[in-house]
């Protein structure tokens, strides 16, 4: 399994505020939020409580451009968002938001998790070589690192 953490402390911004952008937000306001690199964000199919919500991500990660659907599949209000990525069908895939409430601000804990348990870890070699290189990870890092506060900024 390959995971990918960046946690950070972001001042101004909380758990519920950030839980409940990234359940209600449209392509307006995920582009307001990262002007041309955030391309498309919004909900296809909501569910009562959200789990099983179907998202559409569009977005820079450094040079890469992301596109795929998300399924939300574990949802604590206020704290953690989980969607499990697909394109077609459902990917050995997901990202992972944290939120952890501190004095001044939230605690942000992104994961990106992507590979295979069991006897199917023996692929996540060939993920890491072909989706998941040592670039991807220090664009991702970078990434997380600049768009939370940038959400700060805007929610408040």
């Amino acid at each position: 399994m390959i995971v990918m953490t960046t946690e950070l402390k972001v001042k101004d911004l909380s758990g519920e505020s950030a839980c409940n952008f990234m359940l209600n937000c449209g392509d307006e306001d995920y582009r307001r939020w990262w002007p041309g690199t955030h391309l498309a964000f919004h909900t296809t199919k909501r569910l009562s409580g959200n789990v099983g919500n179907l998202v559409y991500f569009d977005e820079y990660v450094g040079k890469r451009r992301l596109k795929f659907e998300g399924i939300i599949v574990k949802y604590v209000p206020c704290e953690e968002i989980a969607w499990q990525l697909k394109k077609v069908v459902k990917l050995p895939a997901w990202l992972i938001m944290k939120f952890k409430e501190d004095n001044d601000g939230v605690i942000v804990s992104h994961t990106v998790k992507a590979g295979f348990e069991g006897r199917g870890r023996v692929l996540d070699p060939i993920l890491r070589f072909y989706l998941v290189d040592r670039d991807f990870e220090k664009d991702l890092e970078e990434h997380v690192r600049i768009e939370f506060p940038r959400l700060a900024e805007i929610l408040s």
